[in-house]
């Protein structure tokens, strides 16, 4: 059984499902149940006996689009354990990006980024170059970068709380930096950050990191680590927007994209990209009335 719940326009929404069920049905898939969820009455929720998973989506996508959706072979639940990506993701900027511009070396940075992002290139390799170009910057500029232009996502502190207010342990796990990831943290309310560390000395930045490199393989061994602490039964879900968070979208049960590079919405069995990050509440059927801000 496949079950997908979708968020889209509800002015054209029984047009889209009359479109999406012909199609599925030309493929021998007929749509077994299709009906609003009880709490949230704007998520709709398709009951499919059968189909191949990338086939269905495509369908869906192709009929919903723009839409907000998630797609599981099982009951889709509350899960125990958030592992989310930071920039672009809980935040809405690069912070690397900007706290380039005050070396004034971000054109630079932001162009690597953007190639890391989209898989074209080695993200240790990028990370290394990036850092090296910020040698010299006085340490001081990222309390300034932090107050001056790092801004949670919309929705962010609304789904970590109301998810936390229901006894999910929530990780923030970044390829960008402890200086801003951990106060990022505690802005939003995640419960653990792992993340790179900055070398720095005399007061102005080294060009180098220390200790080990988290990277896409590092952000999946945190979830599964997460995960197996949790016990057999535990749900998991990933967020996250660029080639780096694939590994980890693909090891969760619930594996979102939030406004992704195509490589990761791809990977992804769900993803956000019409409303903002509470959209996943709406998704996993939890009332309005009881988000938590």
């Amino acid at each position: 059984m496949l079950i997908v719940r979708l968020l889209a326009d509800k002015d054209r929404l029984e047009t889209a499902l009359d479109a999406a069920s012909a199609q599925l049905a030309r493929r021998g898939w007929p749509v077994a149940e299709a009906a609003m969820l009880e709490f949230c009455g704007d998520t709709l929720q398709i009951l499919l006996p059968e189909g191949d998973r990338t086939a269905v989506v495509q369908i869906l996508d192709e009929a919903f689009g723009p839409c907000d959706l998630l797609m599981a072979d099982h009951l889709i639940t509350v899960p125990h354990l958030l592992v989310s990506d930071m920039d672009s993701t809980m935040i809405g900027q690069e912070c690397i990006d900007e706290l380039a511009d005050y070396a004034g070396v971000k054109p630079q940075i932001a162009a690597i980024t953007e190639r890391a992002m989209n898989g074209e290139i080695d993200f240790a390799a990028a990370l290394a170059e990036r850092v090296g170009l910020l040698a010299d910057l006085p340490e001081d500029c990222i309390a300034q970068c932090l107050a001056e232009r790092i801004v949670p996502t919309p929705g962010a502190r609304v789904l970590v709380r109301t998810l936390a207010a229901r006894g999910t342990r929530s990780i923030l796990v970044t390829g960008g930096f402890h200086s801003f990831a951990d106060p990022v943290a505690e802005m939003i309310g995640f419960d653990r950050v792992v993340g790179n560390r900055l070398g720095a000395a005399d007061g102005r930045l080294s060009g180098t990191l220390t200790g080990a490199i988290v990277d896409s393989a590092a952000k999946r061994r945190v979830l599964e680590e997460e995960q197996a602490r949790l016990g057999d039964g535990a749900r998991s879900m990933a967020l996250g927007d660029g080639a780096n968070d694939i590994p980890m979208l693909q090891a969760a049960d619930y594996g979102i994209a939030y406004r992704a590079k195509p490589a990761a919405r791809t990977a992804a069995n769900g993803w956000v990209e019409r409303g903002d990050l509470t959209a996943i509440l709406q998704l996993l059927d939890i009332a309005r009335e009881d988000w938590v801000d």
